[in-house]
């Protein structure tokens, strides 16, 4: 039997990660997930490819809304509100997309422009902008976040396993950055997946997720090192880029527990 075994929101891209034990599931993904993006002077998205300090800062939810903090600088932090006050708008870019989000209030960009040493805004995509697959798999109605592409990414704990077996020093599952964890089967059962139900939750894994540099720093200190991108690579590559876990498109919306079970599985028959 497969399950939930965590899940975990990123609200602000290529920051920091939090897990909960529930989670909505809305039309761009988990509720507050990656709906606000740091960009550069050029209104460009910022990342961990560049940036590795971002793996620093640590969301929280609080009753005023955001909270995020600094893990070695723990007195320095700041509460953003789940969504600007203001209604000022910006042209921002995401990898080739470029789409119109909302600007926070100056402080905001003040604070984290002081804590990474460099000059960016803080932006929220609104429910007015609807920023779409670009895939051959996606329908014309799916759309996501300011996720890399899609609006959810399922990896396995098996797959982990499988991989920390060939390492000499074991990697947490937040190296991949993944929205839903599940447990059971065997070690890259999600290459096989099709589709399959959580709660009221129609899930399809669409395309493997080819994996970056992110996935070499250590979400802990930010330090970077080969691994475990270098073991990966020995065995998990496909067309040049090496694979772990799966993105998926979904139909419905509603809420998904950690603890529930993958139901109604169907497979393929190839594989990543």
């Amino acid at each position: 039997m497969l399950r939930v075994e965590e899940l975990h929101i990123y609200p602000i891209k290529s920051i920091g990660g939090l897990s909960v034990q529930s989670a909505q599931v809305l039309r761009t993904g988990l509720e507050h997930d990656r709906l606000m993006m740091l960009v550069d002077g050029n209104n460009r998205f910022l990342s961990q490819r560049e940036m590795p300090a971002l793996a620093l800062l640590h969301p929280a939810f609080d009753k005023e809304g955001l909270r995020i903090v600094h893990k070695k600088q723990p007195d320095r932090s700041v509460v953003i509100p789940f969504r600007p006050e203001g209604r000022q708008t910006l042209q921002v870019t995401v990898w080739d997309d470029h789409c119109e989000a909302l600007l926070f209030d100056q402080s905001v960009h003040d604070w984290f422009s002081a804590i990474l040493g460099t000059s960016c805004r803080l932006v929220y995509l609104p429910e007015t902008t609807h920023r779409p697959v670009h895939d051959v798999h996606a329908g014309g109605a799916d759309i996501t976040s300011f996720s890399d592409g899609f609006p959810l990414l399922l990896a396995g704990c098996a797959a982990l396993d499988d991989l920390n077996r060939r390492l000499d020093e074991p990697v947490p599952m937040n190296r991949f950055r993944p929205n839903i964890v599940f447990s059971g089967g065997e070690p890259f059962l999600e290459d096989r997946l099709d589709s399959f139900s959580i709660g009221p939750v129609c899930f399809r894994a669409v395309k493997p997720c080819a994996r970056c540099v992110i996935t070499t720093i250590n979400q802990d200190n930010g330090t970077a090192s080969r691994e475990p991108l270098k073991t990966l690579a020995a065995y998990r590559t496909k067309n040049n880029k090496v694979m772990f876990g799966q993105n998926l498109l979904h139909r419905g919306t509603g809420l998904i527990n950690v603890g529930d079970e993958l139901s109604t599985l169907i497979f393929h028959n190839h594989s990543a």
